[in-house]
Formats: C-alpha cells, sequence, structure tokens
C-alpha cells in the first residue's frame, strides 16, 4: 500500500505589498526607520505546516534608504554594512515553534551581514491566505524582533555632549510581507 506524502509548496515575496523595515534610536530622543527596497526569499512548506518550512531571505544592502541620502551613504560604508564588501544581508531558517492555535511563530535562523553570522528569534504573526482577484493564492505575516547591531560589527557611533550616543546599540526588525504561491 502507497503512503500518501505532502506536497512541496513554493512561496516568494511580493515586493509591491511588502515592507522590510528596521528601526533605531537616534539621540536616545527619537526613532529612525530604514528600509531595504530589494529583497526576496525562497519559502519552501510541506502542505500546511509552517514548523517545516525552508526560509532563505535576502535584502540588498545597498538597497538601504532612511528618507535621508547623506545618512543612506554613511549606512552603506564600511562603518555599518559594509555593502561594497557584503552586498547582501540574508536570513536562513533553522526552526519554527508554534506559539498558539491562531498563527503566532517563533523562528529561529542565522542572520548574516557585514561579513558575519549569528543565530537569531523572530517572531511570525500568520495573516491567513487569500485568493486575490487575479486568481493568484497570497499569505501574510508579520515578522519582528530585536538585535543588537554590534554583534555584527555595526559598531559605529559618537558620543552626545549631554550624555548617550548617538545611535542606539539595538535595531527592532519589522516587516509586513505577503507571499505569492508559486505553481
Amino acid at each position: 500500500m502507497e503512503t500518501a506524502t505532502a506536497q512541496r509548496v513554493k512561496w516568494t515575496i511580493d515586493p509591491a505589498h511588502s515592507e522590510i523595515q528596521f528601526k533605531v534610536k537616534h539621540m536616545m530622543i527619537s526613532t529612525v526607520t530604514g528600509s531595504f527596497q530589494k529583497f526576496n526569499a525562497d519559502i519552501e512548506v510541506v502542505g500546511d505546516d509552517l514548523s517545516t518550512a525552508k526560509v532563505e531571505f535576502w535584502a540588498d544592502a545597498s538597497s538601504i534608504t532612511t528618507n535621508n541620502e547623506q545618512r543612506d551613504s554613511h549606512l552603506k560604508s564600511a562603518d555599518f554594512f559594509g555593502a561594497t564588501d557584503h552586498p547582501r544581508i540574508t536570513f536562513k531558517m533553522k526552526r519554527a515553534e508554534s506559539v498558539d492555535k491562531d498563527g503566532s511563530w517563533t523562528i529561529h535562523g542565522d542572520l548574516a551581514m557585514n561579513g558575519k553570522t549569528k543565530e537569531v528569534k523572530l517572531d511570525v504573526e500568520w495573516g491567513g491566505v487569500m485568493k486575490d482577484p487575479y486568481g493568484n493564492t497570497k499569505a501574510g505575516v508579520s515578522v519582528h524582533g530585536k538585535i543588537n547591531r554590534k554583534d555584527w560589527g555595526l559598531n559605529w557611533n559618537t558620543a552626545l555632549e549631554s550624555g548617550g550616543v548617538l545611535v542606539s546599540d539595538e535595531v527592532r526588525i519589522a516587516c509586513e510581507v505577503q507571499l505569492v504561491k508559486q505553481g
């Protein structure tokens, strides 16, 4: 007797309906939001079990924008992302843990940037699946987490005269992602 096996389903990111953002405290009193304009992911899921997903995400480090050209050039430099020598920021998922039955997950994986790789933990909220008006199957996820930028050698900073530093070490990741089912 033959055993039925679940089908592998491939998904990619719909860049027109997705945002890959980060938030960092500036001068310890306000928050600057940045984003990456070029990114994608290869996602493969067996059946509907997200805990078995294979996720490989990338962002083009030189596509960073904070709506300030001078700051963006500095972020692309060797003081931060070193985009010339390290053109891609990548995340490769290792495992997922279900947090609740409504579709919240904690995912663990390797985040690589600026030539360094460290394991991180990100929180994922499942938004659901729908067909768009053109018959494409779409899914939505929100991804959030916190990292310490110094763990990846993004060490540049300057002390403020009043105390504190110009740029916080903590970086908050905030992504809204729409996925498109392939095939």
